[in-house]
């Protein structure tokens, strides 16, 4: 039987919460995953019993990104997305605006990796509580392409983002909140405590109160062009794709993706590589 890609349970009254269920790949985020956890999103907002949901990885992380093995690449896109060029990060930015655009607040919930497009995932949620030791990072912008949905300088600023963007380095869960990537940090053995806590706090205000709070924080951003800007984000991440370094860092996921990510970091000696 095969196991469930996505684990839903309800830890308190009001409260759903959605648990990716690939441990074993550091839930690596599959198209197959995506679609079921869209759809878990969606029954959850349409659910008149839930006025509020947590996201969260199974095992030892979050997600440590994009699922990059031939298994994941033949995998259908989780929902219909025009072609052409630069298709794959306008539909990461569709999705992860299929999350902002909930009537319900989405919290994330990391603990560990949270990498790639694992950190897309969580950025596209409404609050962002995260473990002091979780280890956050966009280590493709040192081989490959900038972020598919780059919402680092409108979360972090100027100089923070700047710095992830030149580096690809990690930051920690609690400089993660230093630089507005997260709400807050707790030590690992009080994030899921501390996460339902909060949960529980937003479940008191009704969802048709509650939709247009959440509603309103995003006009304001979207006022100020967050919306416009990381949709034009994709053409550059499209553009980047094409450079030569790119095209020779996909040529080495051929003999395995493992390989290709250790040639990616050995020289920086972190993530998977660090000593």
């Amino acid at each position: 039987m095969t196991k469930p890609l996505i684990l839903v349970d309800n830890p308190a009254p009001l409260v759903r919460r959605l648990t990716m269920n690939r441990p074993d790949k550091r839930n690596a985020l599959s198209n197959e995953l995506r679609g079921e956890l869209y759809g878990a999103l969606e029954a959850g907002d349409r659910d008149p019993d839930v006025r509020v949901m947590i996201l969260r990885g199974a095992g030892s992380c979050f997600s440590a990104g994009y699922d990059l093995s031939r298994e994941g690449g033949r995998q259908e896109l989780p929902y219909q997305s025009s072609g052409g060029a630069g298709q794959w990060a306008r539909h990461v930015v569709e999705g992860c605006f299929k999350i902002w655009d909930l009537a319900k607040p989405v919290i994330a919930q990391v603990h560990g990796w949270c990498l790639a497009g694992g950190s897309e995932l969580a950025t596209a949620c409404d609050l962002v509580y995260v473990a002091q030791d979780a280890q956050i990072g966009y280590p493709p912008v040192r081989m490959m392409s900038p972020p598919d949905n780059q919402f680092h300088a409108w979360l972090c600023g100027l100089r923070p983002a700047m710095e992830m963007m030149l580096t690809g380095d990690e930051i920690s869960g609690a400089e993660a909140v230093r630089v507005g990537f997260a709400n807050r940090a707790f030590t690992a053995d009080r994030l899921e405590a501390e996460t339902l806590a909060i949960a529980e706090r937003i479940a008191k205000i009704p969802s048709d109160v509650q939709q247009m709070n959440k509603r309103s924080v995003h006009r304001a951003m979207e006022i100020m062009g967050l919306r416009a800007a990381i949709r034009a984000g994709t053409e550059i991440q499209a553009l980047a794709l094409t450079t030569q370094s790119s095209r020779e860092t996909f040529g080495k996921f051929k003999d395995g993706v493992t390989k290709g990510l250790d040639a990616r970091d050995a020289a920086f000696e972190d993530y998977r590589t660090k000593s």
